[in-house]
């Protein structure tokens, strides 16, 4: 009963200094939530019009000879043209080039009457050929390049019709479920931002909670007291876990909250969707977050106590964010959780591994099983290593 509530004691004082600290407060938990939204939703309006044109935006395009079964085309999307001629050729292809202009079109002359006279097999003489001059640097030239060559392939196609492909009408041809997409978008992208998110989280607090009170001297009045080391590191632990956890989640919600401007149209077209994921997989995502933020946490805290200073602790921190960040990029790579269990007994890339599978419902309940199992057992571990650390003098009064 005294070892639980020293324990407690330990996690109260930590929970007071950090929620005690408005401006630590909002940098930790509330910032990062918000500065992600905006920076994502920034980068999705930022795609789009980088990728993509407006709605309203009128292609300039410029075409010489035009032949009347292009002109119903054109007509039939509402795709301006505007009539040039070949001596005005060179000066439009300069105004496609400085992207004062979309498009440069030349058709040959009677290109109708050429068309419907030539036999691909049995003419000897070239087929006619139409020149489509465009600026791949230009987002609207680009589209409407696609666009017309497009139309042009299929009037093309039209004109020679031997055998259809996926012609039928209401038929649905690709068989990726919701679940699928999403699965397949979310499993690539939010292991890693999770982790990157749980490190930081983890990297702004428990430095200052170790590395800060042997910098100011204010551990060793903890020493001094009469309970065990065990019991500080378990309470150290405990309360950085819960706060690098809530720093966490902030980040994610933030993330999840921007996905919608960061996706564009996959997102508005409902082809991306967190709907698609019961309570049990958020469950199952929020148990291998705990975990795997206890181990996180265990290990920073342990390069804490062996460091003199605050700077100090995040320079020896830093080599494992890049080792964690390599492990996260694992999550782009394959298809789905490995099913090889002794994988999921490495630090971090079981974390990862477990993530992935969740949210491309490829998890194997074994997987999960073995990662949570480590992952506490690595904790239990770092708590004895670290308390081991609070019992050597060497180590806490180091100057």
């Amino acid at each position: 009963m005294r070892s639980q509530n020293n324990i407690i004691t330990i996690i109260k004082k930590e929970f007071s200094r950090f929620f005690g600290d408005k401006r630590l407060l909002f940098t930790t938990l509330i910032l990062p939530g918000i500065m992600i939204f905006i920076l994502y939703s920034f980068m999705g309006k930022a795609m789009r019009s980088q990728f993509m044109t407006e709605e309203d935006y009128v292609y300039g395009i410029s075409v010489i000879h035009t032949p009347q079964s292009f002109l119903t085309l054109a007509e039939n999307v509402e795709l301006p043209l505007a009539a040039a001629t070949q001596e005005e050729a060179e000066e439009i292809r300069g105004q496609v080039q400085t992207q004062e202009q979309d498009i440069l079109l030349v058709f040959p002359e009677g290109f109708d009457e050429k068309v419907a006279a030539y036999d691909s097999i049995a003419s000897e003489e070239a087929a006619p050929n139409v020149e489509i001059y465009y600026n791949s640097a230009s987002t609207p030239s680009s589209e409407a390049y696609q666009m017309i060559s497009g139309m042009l392939e299929q009037y093309e196609t039209a004109i020679a019709n031997k055998f259809d492909i996926n012609a039928g009408e209401g038929v649905v041809y690709d068989l990726a479920t919701k679940e699928d997409s999403s699965g397949r978008v979310f499993s690539m992208m939010l292991p890693m931002l999770l982790m990157i998110f749980l490190f930081s989280g983890c990297m702004a607090i428990a430095p200052e909670s170790i590395a800060g009170e042997k910098e100011r001297g204010t551990i060793a009045t903890l020493l001094v007291t009469p309970m065990k080391r065990r019991e500080l590191a378990i309470g150290k632990l405990i309360s950085l876990s819960v706060i690098g956890l809530l720093s966490g989640l902030s980040s994610f919600l933030g993330t999840m909250l921007s996905m919608p401007m960061l996706m564009g149209e996959l997102a508005t077209e409902g082809v991306l969707s967190a709907s698609v994921y019961t309570p049990v997989d958020f469950l199952l995502l929020l148990i291998t977050i705990l975990s795997t933020v206890l181990v996180i946490i265990g290990l920073i805290s342990i390069l804490s106590a062996a460091s003199k200073s605050v700077k100090e602790a995040g320079t020896a921190a830093s080599p494992l964010m890049v080792l964690v960040l390599v492990i996260s990029a694992t999550s782009m790579m394959g298809k789905g959780a490995p099913n090889d269990l002794y994988l999921y007994l490495i630090p971090f890339y079981n974390s990862v591994q477990c993530m992935n599978g969740i949210f491309s419902f490829s998890l194997p309940s074994a997987g999960m099983m073995i990662t949570i199992a480590s992952n506490l057992f690595y904790t239990v571990l770092m708590v004895g290593v670290l308390a081991k650390m609070f019992d050597s003098e060497k180590i806490m009064y180091q100057v």
